[in-house]
Order: C-alpha cells, then sequence, then structure tokens
C-alpha cells in the first residue's frame, strides 16, 4: 500500500473510532447506516469496477443476506449457540450460495445482457418475497433480537457500531487482499480484455463466476450487518432503490479507486441525513450531484482525491489555489441559484401555498428564508439566474486557468516515469 494511501486511512480511521461515542444517537444510526453501504459499495465494485460486470440487481444478495442473518437470530433466542458477534456470517453464507447459483446463469452473458439478467434475479426475489412467509415473513417482513454474548447486550446503538466497524474493516481488509492475489489481477484482465484471457487459456465463465460468488458474499455480510443493526428486513430490501443507490455511491464516489464507493456511501448517507430535516426534494439534489460527477468527473470523488494525491510533487499549488478558489466560489453561486428556484417552485406547487391560491384569489407572495417573494416579480427570479450565470462564468474561467496547470503537472509526471 502506498504511503498516502495509508495516511489516508489513518485519517479516517482515527474519527470512526474516536468520534462516536460523542455523537447524537440519530448520528451513530447514521454511521452505522454508513459502514453497511460502505461495505455493500465496495463489494459491488469488486464486480463493477474491477470484474467489469455492471449489476442492475445487487439487492438480491444483499437481502438474502439479510435475511439469512434474521432466521439465524431467530434461532439464537431459541437457544442456539453461535456467538453473536458471528451472526453475519449467515449473510455472508447465504450471499455465496445464491451468488454461485444465479451467477452460474448470469455470467453466461456479458454486458447489458448480464444486467439484465441480475435485475431479473432481484425483481424476481421482490415479488416473491411478500407471498413467502416461512422465508421472508410476507409483507410484514421478519424481526427478531439481538441477544447478549461475552458480556455485551448489544442494546445500545454504540455497540452495534463498533461490531459493525470491526466487521467492515475485516472484510475490506479481505477484499484490498483478494486485488493483491493473481486472481485479483486476472480479474482486472477479464475487465480489460475479455477476449484475450480466454486465448490465455483460461476458463472466462469459471473465473467471472468466482468474482460475481465473492462480490455476492460480502454483499450478503453488509445486508448480515444492516439486519444485525435493525433487527427487522422486509421485501423491500430485494427492491431496486437498493440496487440503484448501490450504483449511485460508487459511480459517485469513484469505481477506479479501491475506497472510492466507501467515500461515495459516507458522503451520500450524511447527505441524506443532514439534508432529508431540510427539504423534500433532497432526492433530486442526490440526483443532480449523480449526473454533475458523471459529466464533469467520472473519476469520482475518490478518484480526484487519488489523482491529486498521484500528482502532489508535480502540481504548482501556488498558482492552483486561486483557480481552485474560484472554482469553489463558481460552485457556491450556482448551488444557491439552484436551491432557491427548485424550493421556490416547491413552495409554489404545494398544497399548503395552493390554500393560499385559493384563498386569495391571486398568487399571493410565498414565504421562503424567512422573506416574503412575489411570484410575479422580476427580481424574484433574476437573482437566482444572476447567480448561476456568474457561478458558470467564474467556472469556465477557472477551468482555463486550471487546465494548462494540469496538463504541465502529466508532462512532468510522465517524463519522471520514463527517467526513472
Amino acid at each position: 500500500m502506498r504511503r498516502h494511501h495509508l495516511l489516508l486511512l489513518v485519517l479516517v480511521a482515527l474519527p470512526l473510532l474516536v468520534l462516536p461515542p460523542f455523537l447524537s444517537l440519530g448520528l451513530q444510526n447514521t454511521l452505522v447506516s454508513m459502514l453497511v453501504a460502505a461495505l455493500f459499495a465496495v463489494s459491488f465494485n469488486l464486480l463493477m469496477g474491477q470484474g467489469g460486470m455492471l449489476s442492475f440487481g445487487h439487492a438480491a444478495f444483499f437481502g438474502i443476506g439479510a435475511f439469512a442473518t434474521l432466521h439465524l437470530m431467530l434461532a439464537v433466542e431459541d437457544g442456539l449457540g453461535v456467538p453473536t458477534p458471528l451472526l453475519p456470517l449467515a449473510g455472508g453464507l447465504a450471499g455465496l450460495g445464491l451468488g454461485l447459483v444465479a451467477g452460474y446463469f448470469a455470467t453466461m452473458r456479458a454486458g447489458v445482457y448480464f444486467s439484465l439478467v441480475t435485475l431479473a434475479l432481484a425483481e424476481l426475489l421482490h415479488t416473491l418475497a411478500p407471498q413467502w412467509d416461512g422465508m421472508f415473513g410476507g409483507e410484514a417482513g421478519m424481526s427478531s433480537m439481538r441477544m447478549p454474548w461475552g458480556g455485551l447486550v448489544f442494546g445500545s446503538v454504540l455497540e452495534v457500531y463498533y461490531l459493525s466497524l470491526a466487521w467492515v474493516a475485516l472484510c475490506l481488509l479481505l477484499l484490498w487482499a483478494y486485488t493483491r492475489t493473481p486472481f485479483g489481477r486476472l480479474t482486472l484482465a477479464l475487465r480489460d480484455n475479455e477476449q484475450r484471457v480466454r486465448f490465455m487459456g483460461y476458463d472466462t465463465h469459471k473465473a467471472r463466476l468466482v468474482v460475481f460468488a465473492v462480490s455476492a458474499m460480502f454483499s450478503g455480510v453488509a445486508g448480515g450487518l444492516l439486519a444485525f443493526s435493525n433487527e427487522v428486513a422486509n421485501y423491500t430490501t430485494f427492491g431496486m432503490p437498493v440496487s440503484a443507490q448501490v450504483v449511485l455511491h460508487t459511480f459517485i464516489g469513484g469505481s477506479t479507486v479501491f475506497l472510492g464507493p466507501v467515500v461515495g456511501a459516507a458522503v451520500l448517507t450524511l447527505f441524506a441525513f443532514f439534508v432529508s430535516d431540510l427539504t423534500r426534494s433532497w432526492l433530486l439534489y442526490q440526483g443532480v450531484l449523480f449526473v454533475l460527477v458523471m459529466l464533469y468527473a467520472p473519476l469520482g470523488i475518490g478518484g480526484i482525491v487519488e489523482l491529486h494525491l498521484r500528482h502532489m510533487r508535480e502540481l504548482r499549488w501556488r498558482a492552483l489555489a486561486g483557480p481552485y478558489l474560484g472554482a469553489a466560489v463558481a460552485g457556491l453561486l450556482i448551488a444557491a441559484g439552484f436551491v432557491f428556484v427548485i424550493e421556490s417552485l416547491a413552495v409554489l406547487f404545494s398544497s399548503d401555498y395552493a390554500v393560499l391560491r385559493r384563498d386569495a384569489g391571486g398568487l399571493p407572495p410565498f414565504p421562503f428564508l424567512g422573506t416574503e417573494w412575489q411570484p410575479l416579480s422580476p427580481l424574484t427570479w433574476l437573482a437566482p439566474l444572476l447567480a448561476m450565470a456568474a457561478g458558470g462564468w467564474l467556472a469556465s474561467r477557472a477551468g482555463r486557468r486550471i487546465a494548462p496547470l494540469w496538463d504541465e503537472a502529466r508532462r512532468v509526471h510522465t517524463q519522471g516515469g520514463e527517467t526513472a
């Protein structure tokens, strides 16, 4: 592991170990969700980012892991002597089993056909689960309780958090070790040129199946941790939103960097926690963020950070400070204008404003940010539009100044590599 990767890992690990006892109960719960989402995203990225197989139905393995863990929790309640900290193993084994069966058929195809097969599998389970009471608890789902073990009662969120942290750290270490093995290198080769791998004598179907099963196994562990923390699961765990969310986490965080999906999961989980209480349009903002990342930063947040760390010595940081500051100001102006327009429209089309409009017999001023705004006044809409226009101009200007500096850094980096 490179030195800057190790430093970044330490900077991330220390707050996760030290800060949670001082946080609110809501934030502790959010951190548990963040850890589960991070493990799920890295597991998914093993299949998609490293293996080149985009799954639209990875919720199937996440959900089966959750239900398998709940079944084991119920058995432990009845006296089965399984240590409570090992309960997520049931999710991993269930994910592995389903991954081997489903993966055998899914990996017969590649590209969009592979994606559609995985989507069909998740939707099949999503449809079947409400009808199968014995296995999935019907529409109400299943619930259980965490049993005490080893002096720990697992009754507090903090105990669940640290157990989840231990499991996620262990799984991430195993996944990272997987990438360093010869088969991990073969996984990258499958993504880059499967035909050449086949010409070298490898059975690519079996190799893709192994990658699929390993990804499903760790996704099942993530589902097991979700069931362990929530003590409940229902058929929505197999739903398309769960599969879509892990895709968002992975691409926004960066599929080309091992810890990129962790960054994406952390950003979007915390974003949902803080923003969802402020506005009902938070999912729209999440979607806009995804579009912007795909258009202007396809490497993702983690990829951008890794790129800066890789060129740290070649970049002229003093020259970049001004353009980067200008780009930040531009982003704030565009975001402020966009949020104002969206939130104003949300108020104008709300049922509460419809009542005001009906009582006033016209378009009365609407309240927003502690001020009354006239819907038909040009100033109401001109200010945010000017802010977005100014932000776009600043962003364009900053981009023209940043591009030559990065070209120079890449040229120096390439020349240094050739000299070495």
